[in-house]
C-alpha cells in the first residue's frame, strides 16, 4: 500500500515513541491499525462494486449484441 522501507519505519517508531511515550504508544498504534483496517476494507468493497457494475454493463452488452444477432437470422 505504502512503500515504506525498513529505515522510514524505523524512524517513524522512534519519532512516534518520542512524541507519544512509551504508556500512550501502543493504544494509538492499536488505533491506528484498526482504522487502516476498516480503510482497507473499505476499499475492497468499493473495488468489488466497481467490478461487479463492469460485469453488469459487459453482461448487458452482450445480450444485446445476442438480441440483435438473433433477430438477424
Amino acid at each position: 500500500m505504502f512503500d515504506f522501507g525498513f529505515s522510514e519505519m524505523v524512524l517513524i517508531a522512534l519519532i512516534a515513541l518520542i512524541v507519544l511515550g512509551p504508556k500512550r504508544l501502543p493504544e494509538v498504534a492499536r488505533s491506528a491499525g484498526q482504522w487502516a483496517g476498516k480503510l482497507r476494507r473499505f476499499v475492497e468493497n468499493v473495488k468489488r462494486d466497481i467490478d461487479a457494475e463492469i460485469k453488469d454493463e459487459d453482461l448487458a452488452a452482450f445480450k444485446q449484441m445476442h438480441a440483435e444477432l438473433s433477430e438477424t437470422r
